[in-house]
């Protein structure tokens, strides 16, 4: 990726949530790592898949590009320049989020033509009279009827709400949007009609998205590369094609192992044994030695940095007996 392609980056980003504790009364004082040392870019108009169990800080990470969560350390650049409040200001109408839900990230006293022109008004962007036509514009765009402006979100399907709501991304003319599991309160048969609206916009818009999942197979479908999150750590970083041929990081062996596949038996055992560490506690070294088949001493001591597969420069894997 060239330096000119780059649109953001996050550079050791790292977020505490510090859950109290301590005091006078005594006790450990108690802090949830949700993000550690953590970096990656994404290009302009690529679309990067982040992905990991439940509680891996994938949403984290995601509201920290967004702007919703400031970092606890780290650095996030944006077209070169480091994201304070002044900048963010700026930086603001270039990213935007689309949530998990659809129907409660939607307010239901507002009608579809308010939604969507939502982000314009609050940014005074445009007439009264040129953000209804944005309006009328991007609902056509995302497929829905024109008469959806004057109807109000609770008339809609869930499908539906969800065009509802990357209408509304889209109104400020994003370079990258932050798409935080947007399928996944979606019925199977209505993911691939939004997936396929996510690929024909990106390439009608020129947009990057941030795909965040824990769907392996939606991610084979969309993105360009995938980085791979355990308990707040990037385990692996790597195109999307190299990672799905041959996965390098056990973790991300054992989720690949994991995704049902026509004409193929599943693992009798599960792919991953025992249960993911609390962030309130993550193990010391790398953090899936308990879990891992491959760990050994200095898995336990020694934390893994990030670095080439054998033989595939373009894939990174942080892990002592990478494959």
């Amino acid at each position: 990726m060239s330096a000119a392609a780059e649109l953001v980056a996050l550079d050791r980003i790292s977020v505490q949530f510090d859950l109290g504790g301590g005091g006078f009364l005594g006790g450990r004082r108690r802090v949830l790592r949700a993000a550690q040392d953590v970096s990656f870019s994404i290009a302009e108009g690529e679309t990067l898949g982040l992905v990991g169990e439940s509680g891996s800080g994938k949403s984290t990470l995601g509201n920290v590009v967004a702007g919703l969560q400031p970092p606890s350390a780290g650095t996030l650049r944006f077209r070169g320049r480091a994201m304070d409040a002044a900048t963010w200001r700026e930086a603001r109408r270039s990213i935007q989020i689309v949530f998990q839900d659809p129907f409660g990230a939607l307010d239901p006293r507002m009608p579809v033509s308010d939604i969507i022109a939502e982000p314009l008004r609050i940014r005074c962007i445009g007439s009264t009279a040129g953000r209804r036509a944005r309006a009328a514009e991007l609902v056509e765009q995302v497929g829905l009827p024109r008469d959806a402006l004057n109807r109000y979100p609770h008339e809609f399907s869930g499908g539906q709400r969800q065009r509802i709501a990357i209408a509304r991304a889209l109104a400020p003319a994003p370079a990258l949007i932050v798409a935080d599991e947007p399928l996944s309160a979606l019925d199977v048969s209505i993911q691939s009609q939004i997936l396929n609206l996510m690929k024909d916009l990106q390439e009608a818009h020129g947009l990057a998205f941030l795909f965040i999942t824990h769907d392996l197979a939606v991610v084979n479908h969309l993105v360009d590369r995938v980085a791979v999150l355990y308990l707040g750590r990037l385990v692996e970083l790597a195109p999307r094609a190299e990672l799905f041929a041959r996965p390098s990081h056990p973790y991300t062996q054992a989720l690949l192992a994991s995704v049902p596949r026509i004409g193929v038996r599943r693992h009798r055992r599960p792919a991953i044994s025992g249960e993911m560490p609390s962030p309130l506690a993550p193990p010391p070294g790398c953090v899936f030695h308990p879990r891992c088949p491959k760990a050994q001493d200095a898995c336990r001591h020694d934390v893994p940095a990030l670095a080439p597969a054998p033989g595939r420069p373009a894939q990174l894997a942080a892990c002592h007996f990478k494959d």
